[in-house]
């Protein structure tokens, strides 16, 4: 599913508009973004969370000339799923 058929499912379900539909999701993703900008845990009961997880520096190889080469260390979203999406996925 992409973002406009997502856009049109909420559409459906919720009985708003595409164009409402639409602003409503980008909403909700900017604000999940913001909050994680802020290092923040972003928790949808029965749905699951967003946090921001830290990975070190490291060491990594060049595929192409093998030579080794230093990964900076970086911020990465992660998403861990809800019991409720769990139970209803299975």
């Amino acid at each position: 599913m992409n973002k406009t058929e997502l856009v049109n499912a909420i559409a459906e379900k919720s009985g708003l508009s595409k164009s409402d539909s639409k602003k409503a999701l980008d909403a909700a993703v900017e604000a999940i973004a913001e909050a994680l900008k802020k290092n923040d845990k972003v928790a949808l009961v029965g749905f699951g969370t967003f946090s921001v997880s830290e990975r070190p520096e490291r060491q990594g190889i060049n595929p192409s000339t093998k030579e080794t080469i230093t990964i900076a260390a970086k911020k990465v979203a992660k998403f861990k799923a809800g019991s409720d999406l769990d139970n209803a996925i299975n």
